[in-house]
């Protein structure tokens, strides 16, 4: 009932009397009275007035089980949600529910992470109050040779809840990570079990940075958040429920062609790289020239001195600017 009555005062412009709720979800006054008061002990602020009931006054950054529920708007992508206050890692917590059967879309969220993740095993600093992490599982019907897809859809998705909710413009560096400004604002990380021919889950890790006053000196350069970009504090529930929205929506498209050929222009549009010149960092040696946007597979296309095409594949090399990290 929570959920339900968080909902309803944000979505209602004005007050909401007590007798109105009490007959709309057929409790007593004093069970509403518990309800709100649960809801400021959490950090709402919530006006109070006699004889005109309740209304929802601008709200602090609260990140709980019942704020993100009643955040969310789309069909699937996380309405089956499983939050913690703190947790180790929530694509382990993910892959832990996806092995018990957990449904597709199973959305898990915590407040901070005492063991976050990065890529090849880095560290990912997770403290409370300053950022939204999150794991969602999927059940592909795909080949595990395509799962790599899947986080280019993630990419977008974030970039696009991000623009929603607060006016900025993220862009995509190949083929995962989101900047603002020419610094990463969040990272990816994708997980799965298979087999030869099918994927069991997939798991989608997303970090992103939402209300970081400073960085360490040693990423100052290469990280901001959107606090830092924005000049204001911003709802991480809120910009959950935006990339989960979002996700669904570029999911549908990913799904109906089983590759990215009806989302390959959004995402080039999205990409920070387009038409400038790149560094590739491969095991084979280093090289450069000047990136083309991705193919449906979303392989990067690096067009060289010679007129030559080159398809970069994500996972096997890193990608920078030729003068800083975009």
């Amino acid at each position: 009932m929570k959920t339900e009555i968080l909902k309803l005062l944000r979505e209602t412009d004005g007050y909401v009397s007590g007798q109105e709720l009490c007959e709309h979800f057929q409790v007593s006054r004093t069970a509403v009275w518990k309800v709100i008061n649960q809801l400021k002990e959490e950090g709402y602020q919530i006006e109070a007035v006699r004889n005109r009931g309740y209304h929802l006054l601008e709200a602090a950054d609260v990140m709980t089980e019942a704020e993100l529920e009643s955040r969310m708007k789309g069909q699937w992508a996380g309405r089956n949600l499983v939050y913690y206050q703190e947790t180790d890692s929530t694509n382990d917590r993910g892959k832990k529910l996806a092995e018990d059967g957990c449904p597709h879309g199973t959305l898990v969220v915590a407040d901070c992470q005492n063991a976050g993740k990065g890529r090849r095993g880095r560290n990912w600093t997770s403290p409370s109050g300053e950022a939204v992490y999150m794991s969602l599982v999927l059940r592909p019907e795909i080949l595990p040779s395509c799962a790599s897809m899947v986080t280019l859809v993630a990419a977008m998705a974030v970039a696009e809840g991000i623009r929603q909710v607060t006016g900025l413009d993220p862009m995509i560096k190949w083929p995962n990570d989101i900047v603002v400004n020419g610094k990463k604002i969040c990272g990816i990380l994708t997980e799965m079990s298979a087999e030869m021919d099918c994927i069991h889950y997939v798991v989608i890790g997303i970090g992103i940075n939402v209300n970081q006053k400073e960085f360490p000196e040693d990423i100052r350069d290469k990280a901001t958040s959107l606090l830092l970009e924005k000049k204001e504090s911003l709802s991480r529930s809120e910009i959950a429920a935006a990339v989960m929205e979002s996700f669904e929506e570029f999911y549908s498209r990913y799904e109906k062609t089983g590759d990215l050929t009806l989302l390959m222009e959004d995402y080039n549009r999205m990409l920070v790289n387009t038409g400038k010149e790149v560094l590739i960092m491969a095991p084979s040696g280093n090289y450069s020239g000047t990136s083309q946007g991705i193919d449906r597979n979303g392989e990067l296309l690096v067009q060289m001195d010679d007129g030559s095409v080159r398809r970069v594949i994500s996972g096997e090399v890193s990608v920078r600017g030729i003068y800083g990290y975009v």
